[in-house]
């Protein structure tokens, strides 16, 4: 046989083969066609907190016109991954946690952490060494003790260690949970305290950098899991509680010469290590000056933020996280701390103590944000315990003269994503045509679809859910948040 025809022959043989083989599947683009919405309402001016407010259908509406109020979601347009959404466990929180009767704590920790009946949180944060929201100071070391031989938790077995270890039960054995240190102990500062700033020694960042390895293994030793890590609270703040400051040079130095390597030397590469863990004012430049330099950012994972920036007077500066994204999107963005402050217990059934929350969320979620974490779950009837007076609101608290917990509106709010919205889910775009409904969408895992709605006018307003030239009509009602479950 000629070479030509045998080339031909299994030019042909192959063709034939390849034809046979079975075409890839290809993904049908996403369709509203015969999904029902189930919507879950938080509203003021009536009893609806998280309550199932009836079920919505899609009719065609290929295009709504100018005169309709609409929230206009695209699923297959997909963003970042959510980590998960929860709150803080303090020694404050533990030690309310245990002045209540045990039918009150079987009760909080369902209501946090269960799936089903409460909000589901699987984020939580705890500080090393105390902080504001613990009844005193302490250390887990002995005055002078550069090499950390005395280091010991047992201060943390009391209250600490047995709540975190029953809220990780409680949220089906996994609780995503990170630490942050308020103060370094005082010897290692250059101002004797661990109060009132001050600064870290440079001839103890080394001893430093160690303490946090200790605190990790130590609590892993007590089976508390630890994924993350933040190199300070709030490092720009003087405070007259635990507090330290760096300047974003002094962070980026730290991290890069001292806990980046001795995370990664002591076998904790994976742990997630945060940076800046303070308001989004500086957020930006605080990212800028740490992760323009490869030697730092390297063991960084992400920059958290707290939304205190409103001290000022100004309102919460959401520009500085999405432009944060925007510019350095290969790190990630999580909220580590918010809560509304000066406690008053008259103002447990205000309003706007959830509307902070639900702006907030919304707001961080739609600029990036993967993780979102409350301060305190828990505080006791005068917003404490705080050892310097910093009494502040928390989404329930608990009456310890009665033993009663009051829930505020805050927990409905926060439990308005942290219900619907999976860790894992991606969130997707959501847009409303009027700027009186705020809204983010995110496609859960198990492929349903969480749009949250929130309504802050005094207005009811009739909008329609739309999604790829279907629509399903609603309502939002005054000072109400809703999250509509498509599936």
């Amino acid at each position: 046989m000629k070479k030509g025809f045998l080339l031909a022959g299994l030019v042909c043989l192959s063709a034939s083969v390849f034809s046979q083989a079975p075409a890839a599947k290809k993904k049908l683009p996403y369709s509203a066609t015969n999904k029902t919405v189930k919507v879950y309402v938080t509203e003021k001016g009536s009893n609806k907190r998280l309550a199932a407010n009836g079920e919505l259908k899609f009719s065609s509406n290929p295009q709504p016109p100018e005169t309709e109020t609409v929230v206009f979601v695209d699923p297959e347009k997909k963003f970042q991954t959510m980590l998960g959404i929860g709150g803080a466990l303090t020694d404050a929180v533990a030690e309310t946690f245990y002045k209540l009767p045990k039918d009150k704590q079987t009760e909080l920790l369902e209501a946090y952490y269960n799936k089903t009946t409460g909000i589901g949180f699987t984020l939580a944060r705890t500080n090393i060494q105390s902080c504001d929201f613990s009844s005193g100071s302490y250390s887990y070391v002995s005055n002078s003790d550069k090499a950390l031989s005395t280091f010991d938790i047992s201060h943390d077995k009391k209250y600490r260690i047995p709540f975190i270890k029953a809220a990780t039960a409680a949220a089906g054995g996994k609780l995503t949970l990170y630490v942050s240190p308020w103060s370094p102990p005082a010897f290692m500062k250059d101002n004797n305290d661990v109060l009132h700033g001050g600064k870290l020694k440079s001839e103890f960042a080394q001893s430093w950098a160690n303490f946090y390895v200790k605190f990790i293994k130590a609590y892993e030793a007590q089976g508390i899991l630890v994924w993350g890590l933040s190199v300070q609270n709030e490092p720009m703040a003087t405070q007259k509680w635990e507090s330290c400051k760096y300047t974003a040079e002094e962070e980026r130095d730290f991290v890069k010469n001292y806990l980046g390597p001795t995370l990664w030397k002591q076998g904790m590469k994976a742990k997630k290590l945060i940076v800046w863990d303070h308001n989004r004012d500086q957020l930006y430049q605080r990212a800028s000056t740490i992760l323009e330099d490869p030697a730092a950012a390297k063991y960084v994972w992400g920059i958290g933020f707290h939304w205190y920036e409103t001290w000022t007077g100004a309102g919460q500066n959401f520009e500085n996280v999405r432009l944060t994204h925007a510019t350095f999107p290969d790190k990630n963005l999580i909220f580590t701390e918010g809560c509304v402050e000066k406690f008053d217990f008259n103002r447990l059934n205000d309003w706007d103590l959830g509307e902070r929350y639900g702006l907030s969320m919304i707001n961080d979620f739609n600029a990036g944000t993967v993780g979102w974490t409350d301060w305190n779950i828990l505080l006791d009837e005068k917003g404490g315990p705080n050892h310097v007076g910093n009494f502040c609101f928390a989404p329930v608290h608990a009456d310890t003269r009665s033993g009663q917990l009051l829930y505020t509106n805050s927990y409905y709010y926060i439990g308005q994503f942290s219900k619907y919205i999976q860790a894992g889910a991606r969130r997707i775009a959501s847009s409303a045509s009027r700027d009186k409904l705020l809204t983010t969408a995110y496609m859960n895992p198990n492929g349903s679809i969480a749009v949250v709605v929130m309504n802050r006018t005094d207005e009811k307003i009739e909008y329609s859910l739309w999604i790829k030239g279907k629509a399903a009509k609603t309502v939002s009602e005054p000072h109400s948040i809703a999250t509509l479950v498509v599936q």
